[in-house]
């Protein structure tokens, strides 16, 4: 596959529009979670809202609309920019899910999907980075800030795609865009 292949990239953004968050609790009989608690349709407002199991779930299935479109664009051969765009639209499609008027979540569990499914070890050194910042400093959106503009560090010194590293550095950017709130409340000493 030489060209760039749009129905992968267009299936990535479909299948990342699926926002689990709100297919979770609407099937374990839980309050729509972008009406509650920070109105984010994620796994950490998931876990405001329901507790673990249905945060858990959530998390995963966030996940995987990152490490799936990703994965099978690989297993068909897909050149580098293919899998980057795959990956970015799979990202897009969870931030502005076309199928929930384009109001979808933060994109931490599925950015994380999407560095698996490029490489495993950038994907492990970036959650590696989330997990030791949650476990120090204990506050989430942090740990999310911290992390992903790591990702295009982690992703030139392990797979020097320019492609990869210009797609990851995308998405660390978007990543903070949906994080302004948390960033004001983090400067003003409120963030939880």
């Amino acid at each position: 596959m030489d060209l760039i292949d749009y129905s992968l990239i267009i299936s990535a953004y479909l299948f990342g529009s699926i926002s689990t968050a709100i297919i979770v609790c609407k099937l374990m009989g839980l309050p729509d979670p972008r009406t509650q608690g920070s109105g984010n349709p994620g796994a950490t407002n998931v876990l405001r809202v329901g507790g673990k199991k249905p945060a858990a779930i959530t998390l995963a299935g966030d996940s995987l609309k990152g490490l799936f479109p990703v994965l099978l664009a690989r297993s068909l051969d897909a050149p580098d920019l293919t899998l980057a765009l795959v990956g970015l639209a799979a990202f897009l499609g969870h931030l502005y899910p076309i199928f929930f008027g384009f109001k979808g979540g933060k994109g931490v569990a599925t950015l994380f999907g999407v560095l698996f499914g490029l490489h495993w070890g950038v994907g492990l050194a970036t959650v590696g980075t989330w997990l030791f910042v949650a476990k120090v400093l204990k506050i989430s959106s942090l740990s999310a800030l911290v992390a992903s503009p790591l990702a295009p560090l982690y992703v030139w010194l392990i797979i020097p795609s320019r492609e990869f590293i210009i797609t990851t550095a995308i998405m660390a950017v978007l990543l903070y865009w949906r994080h302004r709130s948390n960033i004001q409340r983090l400067i003003r000493g409120e963030e939880k």
